[in-house]
């Protein structure tokens, strides 16, 4: 006799009905166990005496499915995708058949036949590997730098960004700081931080965020940098751009488990807010590198000394254009026009371009040849905000600040027509020549 496969009921079946047979146990007995009714028992106890233990095995086991789909049916609709669904996926495929050639049949059904044809591979088949980087031998050789965007102090506060530098040598969090969201200052203002603690590196290493990276190639403004790429050149520093996620998986990882700790470690600390935050972030610093930082391949520091002076740090670390001063001494800026007040030197800088200077509090400073000018503002109280391009990831702070901005009881802003905006002020009424005699006093008089 060959082998015959059972199920793991059908074994039960035959350990229990031996032990009837045996008078071990009764049919009553046998049936609660199995479940059946004891006539149900009996019949199989006469078919296990007469036809031995395989009997028992089930009878359709080996056969076609009563509902099974016909092999034409399955080949045609295989050909059917082949031919004009070939990049589609299973559930787009089955309406498509559907809905074109009145062919039903069920998604999953559909998957495996295009599975086992080659037209459709699993989500496991389609998995890719990427290779992993070996750690840089020193630190301060590379820090990967990210923001990540997430509720850090739960329902406590608004949910903000924390920027995170950490070192690819030794996965030690070099600098920790919260901010309202990833922009151009929120970078510059933990840039300065960590300069002032540890120097410079020798690069930063991260995604293609538009703070580090200008995405069109044909941008002809600031020579194919950004104003922090600008920044950290004058401050020899290199920055490098990832093409992966994967590859910057170090500060991936650590912004998972900041997620998990710092969340909590922050809710034990009844903290709410960004300042408190920031203010307990050394703490939970030297608690999370005492854990887990790694001993560097070669124990070195590479940070350098800056290369300037404290004080100038801030003038570095600023958004700084060119603008080209017109004909009346002013210029556009961020949609404001700037006009510099009349001197000695500026009365000279018609037809040439001036730098501006714009800080993260809001001041604004226009220099020539390091000399600063004054001006003043004109139209200062214009939407500045309207039709503006914003970008994902500062969108949450740009919705607040207009929301405060429309709470606030401020006239809506006046349209000024064509005439207005080119200057044409009304003069009032003139006496023309059929109103010259009004003032006459012969002519009063005559009338009179």
């Amino acid at each position: 006799m060959g082998l015959v496969l059972m199920s793991e009921r059908e074994l039960q079946r035959i350990e229990v009905l031996s032990k009837v047979i045996e008078c071990r146990m009764t049919t009553i007995a046998a049936a609660n166990l199995l479940g059946l009714t004891a006539r149900q028992v009996q019949r199989l106890l006469k078919t296990f005496r007469a036809e031995g233990a395989a009997s028992l095995r089930h009878k359709a086991r080996g056969q076609q499915s009563n509902n099974r789909i016909a092999d034409g049916v399955r080949d045609f609709a295989v050909n059917l995708v082949r031919e004009h669904y070939l990049d589609f996926g299973p559930t787009l495929a089955t309406e498509k058949l559907a809905e074109e050639y009145d062919l039903k049949v069920s998604r999953e059904t559909l998957r495996s036949w295009m599975t086992e044809a080659g037209i459709w591979l699993s989500r496991k088949q389609r998995r890719t590997f990427h290779q992993p980087r070996l750690r840089r031998e020193a630190c301060g050789e590379l820090v990967q730098i990210d923001g990540s965007e997430h509720r850090w102090f739960e329902d406590r506060g608004d949910p903000c960004t924390l920027l995170v530098f950490i070192d690819d040598a030794t996965s030690k969090l070099l600098q920790l700081h919260f901010v309202r969201s990833e922009s151009m200052f929120s970078y510059f203002e933990a840039l300065e931080l960590y300069l002032k603690e540890h120097g410079c590196p020798v690069a930063f290493y991260s995604d293609k965020h538009s703070v580090f990276r200008v995405a069109k190639t044909e941008a002809r403004a600031g020579r194919g940098m950004t104003q922090f790429g600008r920044a950290l050149c004058e401050l020899n520093i290199e920055i490098l751009c990832a093409n992966s996620s994967q590859a910057k998986g170090r500060v991936e990882r650590a912004n998972r488990t900041l997620q998990d700790r710092l969340v909590k470690e922050l809710r034990l600390a009844d903290i709410s807010n960004i300042e408190s935050g920031n203010a307990f972030l050394p703490t939970f610093m030297t608690h999370f590198d005492t854990k887990f930082a790694k001993a560097p391949a070669r124990p070195i520091d590479l940070h350098r000394p800056l290369n300037m002076q404290i004080d100038r740090l801030r003038d570095v670390l600023c958004k700084r254009e060119q603008r080209y001063v017109g004909q009346q001494l002013s210029f556009s800026y961020e949609r404001r026009q700037i006009m510099l007040e009349r001197n000695d030197i500026s009365i000279g800088l018609v037809g040439k371009y001036v730098d501006t200077y714009d800080f993260a509090d809001g001041r604004l400073d226009v220099r020539w040849k390091g000399c600063a000018l004054p001006y003043t503002v004109f139209d200062k109280d214009q939407r500045v905000t309207h039709t503006a391009i914003t970008e994902n990831k500062r969108l949450g702070e740009v919705l607040s600040w207009i929301k405060s901005r429309q709470d606030e009881l401020r006239p809506a802003p006046r349209i000024k027509n064509n005439s207005e905006q080119n200057g044409y002020q009304k003069r009032g009424p003139k006496p023309g020549r059929r109103r010259d005699f009004i003032d006459n006093p012969a002519i009063v008089a005559r009338h009179n």
